[in-house]
């Protein structure tokens, strides 16, 4: 056993001693005696005690008595910071604690640590020492290669690693100066500072090269891009087979095929796993169609492509490319809805009333065939703008469109009365040069045929999701939880400062109240303030195997099954719902499913929030490059976040970036958390929440992902001039 090892042995026992309810204060001496240590061995104990001091794991009183500390040991997860310090983020609790750059023990982003908090500080503004790493959270990383002599060190993207990585001679795959390259970390430093050791995976190429940049996000997100041989041939064997079964007759399935049916979907899109149909009953109501790749047919549970599926989760879309979830043989191939071709199907059938009232659902195995390849813009053009060349072109897609346009409306109409919460935030569109540069950032706008579509894949998943939770049958579950009570608590004191209110009966709040508040700052000034605080209350969905409901969508039952292709949930419960309605689920197999689900929820969950992660980060990336090119540049923004540190403003074309508090140099600012404002001590001038400012662009940097603005004065108004 080394020193080390018998000094932590030595301090294990001595605070498990301290650690008894009956243990009384001891001196030195009495500890010995007590732990049968012999005089020989006291220096020993003594340095064993002092280190333990020195931590504050124990304390000594001024008589020489050993006590226990008063100090709190937690565990959480690391967040470093790239000046040295970092933030303990300790599970089942909100505010992290903060940890001095000298006292960080060398543990780097990620990791699991161990901590010691003194007592008596305010819950938000703890500040904590590291004991001891628990584990490492990070074994790979992509950086910048720099050949030194026979070695090399790479520099991390990640500039939240403290610590470049050597790479030994003979570890280096070769690389060059000026690549990118995946690397292993063999050995982690000791103390902050030190160096980490690894070996070089993957060379990714010249940094300098098309594309390796978002290459690089990828591999830092350990997102898989490519598939093995074995999932490859199982793609092509299973793309040959549904070719021949489509030639043929398909026993068991309901023929769709007569059905006026299309897909509506962006311009590039090329995975088409949606279709829609809508039929005039002779009743006077309507049979609205949702009709989606059967890609379980070709998917077969346990199989490589099963498997690889699994571990992906969701197919990742990035502005250079698309991660798919399954090879595009399958995604773009035989589960895609092409024009003109016949495909298996699961269609949810619903029929609704002249009013909108769902009366009647059925959901099937189907074949159908697309009638046609439909455009968000060209639908849109149809509905909205009554284009008379495009009405003309598609004349006789023009009544079902005009029609299912009413439908749409009036299912939306009846998810607002019951408190259904929509948020509608631009999101981001990256243009690029063929050379991968941005040469445009805009926002991607919904429009009433994006709208169309969300609210016929919403009224499917919501008829599955309740017709599988009333059989109750193992299932997956999208699912939405209620704001916690703080916050609640944090967003009614907010919108008491433009006289508004927030009921909350119990702490809690129904999605009826969240959507009357919104509807109260419609068209104001206050709009997009409250709007943003409301979003930022939002819990995180999940999968679950509960159907726990939805609470933005104020669904009491909710699931996806409109997406096969791209998210790993809606092929899991296609294979249940085929089951159930070919023979019935047997007990054997309900059970089979009460064993995985659980495991396929979390893993849904955790995938989905990585591919997130890592579209935000590219798209961030990509902004960052973009506003490069537009230093001193003056844009209009909206205040997006305000804190002690800086203001946020989003310009109109969705970029972000912040106003450093120590940047501004007319006055000194106080931070207002209730109102989330920082407000000037002499001048008295406010940055609030959702307010517009100019801005002038000072720097952008891509490695840290921040753009930084300076405030400009408004224009001069009409009157002025």
């Amino acid at each position: 056993m080394t020193q080390d090892e018998l000094l932590k042995k030595r301090e294990q026992v001595l605070l498990k001693l301290m650690e008894d309810p009956m243990y009384q204060p001891m001196r030195l001496q009495d500890i010995a005696v007590f732990l049968d240590v012999p005089k020989s061995k006291r220096k020993d104990l003594e340095s064993a005690l002092d280190a333990l001091v020195r931590e504050g794991r124990i304390r000594v009183s001024k008589n020489g008595k050993y006590g226990k500390s008063e100090s709190q040991e937690k565990e959480g997860v690391f967040a470093a910071n790239a000046k040295g310090f970092g933030f303990v983020r300790i599970p089942g609790e909100e505010n992290d604690v903060f940890i001095p750059r000298d006292k960080t023990r060398g543990a780097l982003q990620g990791d699991t640590v161990r901590i010691l908090i003194p007592r008596g500080q305010q819950l938000e503004r703890r500040e904590g020492r590291v004991l001891e790493i628990v584990a490492r959270g990070v074994s790979r990383l992509v950086g910048y290669y720099r050949r030194e002599n026979r070695s090399g060190v790479v520099l991390p993207d990640n500039t939240r690693f403290a610590a470049d990585v050597v790479i030994p001679a003979g570890a280096s795959l070769g690389a060059q100066t000026g690549e990118k390259v995946l690397v292993e970390i063999t050995a982690y430093p000791k103390e902050r500072g030190e160096d980490l050791e690894g070996r070089v995976l993957e060379r990714l190429g010249k940094a300098s090269a098309v594309g390796v940049d978002l290459t690089s996000i990828v591999r830092s997100f350990e997102i898989p891009d490519t598939f093995s041989e074995e999932c490859l041939a199982e793609a092509v064997r299973a793309e040959r087979q549904g070719t021949e079964e489509l030639s043929g007759e398909v026993p068991g399935r309901r023929d769709l095929r007569a059905l006026c049916t299309v897909t509506i979907d962006g311009e590039d899109s090329k995975d088409l796993d949606d279709a829609i149909s809508l039929t005039e009953l002779e009743n006077g109501n309507v049979q609205l169609g949702v009709h989606i790749a059967d890609v379980s047919e070709y998917v077969k549970e346990g199989g490589p492509l099963d498997r690889e599926a699994l571990n992906r989760g969701t197919s990742v879309y990035l502005p250079d490319r698309v991660i798919p979830m399954l090879p595009v043989e399958l995604s773009n191939g035989i589960c895609s809805l092409n024009e003109g071709e016949d495909r298996f199907a699961l269609s949810c059938l619903m029929e609704f009333t002249a009013e909108g009232e769902l009366v009647h659902s059925e959901i099937c195995e189907s074949v159908i065939r697309s009638d046609c390849r439909l455009t968000y813009t060209t639908v849109n053009q149809i509905i909205t703008n009554h284009e008379p060349e495009l009405c003309e072109h598609y004349a006789e897609f023009v009544p079902m469109l005009e029609r299912m346009d009413v439908l749409a409306r009036q299912l939306r109409a009846l998810r607002s009365e019951r408190g259904y919460i929509d948020f509608d935030f631009p999101e981001s569109k990256v243009i690029l040069s063929p050379s991968g540069k941005p040469i445009e950032i805009r926002a991607y706008e919904r429009n009433e045929a994006t709208r169309l579509i969300e609210d016929f894949m919403l009224a499917a998943n919501e008829t599955v999701a309740k017709t599988y939770c009333l059989k109750h049958l193992p299932f997956v579950y999208r699912v939405h939880e209620a704001p916690t009570p703080e916050k609640l608590q944090l967003l009614k004191t907010f919108v008491m400062n433009f006289g508004l209110n927030l009921k909350l009966k119990n702490g809690e709040v129904t999605p009826r109240e969240i959507q009357k508040l919104l509807l109260r700052v419609e068209g104001t000034e206050a709009e997009d303030l409250v709007s943003r605080m409301a979003l930022r209350t939002m819990t995180q969905a999940s999968y679950s195997v509960d159907c726990i409901g939805h609470f933005g969508l104020a669904s009491r039952y909710y699931t996806h099954f409109t997406s096969p292709i791209r998210r790993y949930p809606d092929l899991q419960i296609h294979r249940i719902i085929k089951e159930d309605l070919r023979r019935g689920l047997s007990e054997k197999r309900k059970e089979h499913y009460r064993a995985i689900l659980s495991g396929v929820s979390d893993r849904a969950s955790q995938t989905e929030r990585r591919a997130q992660e890592c579209e935000r980060d590219a798209v961030k990336y990509k902004k960052c490059e973009y506003m490069e090119g537009h230093i001193n540049e003056i844009y209009e923004g909206i205040i997006s976040g305000v804190t002690r540190y800086g203001i946020y403003v989003e310009l109109k074309n969705t970029v972000d970036g912040m106003i450093r508090v120590s940047e501004l140099r007319d006055d000194h600012y106080q931070y207002n958390e209730e109102k989330a404002e920082l407000v000037g001590e002499f001048t008295k001038k406010r940055y609030r929440l959702g307010e517009p400012l100019r801005v002038r662009v000072t720097g952008a940097d891509r490695l840290i992902r921040t753009v930084d603005f300076l405030p400009e004065p408004p224009l001069p108004s009409a009157d002025e001039d």
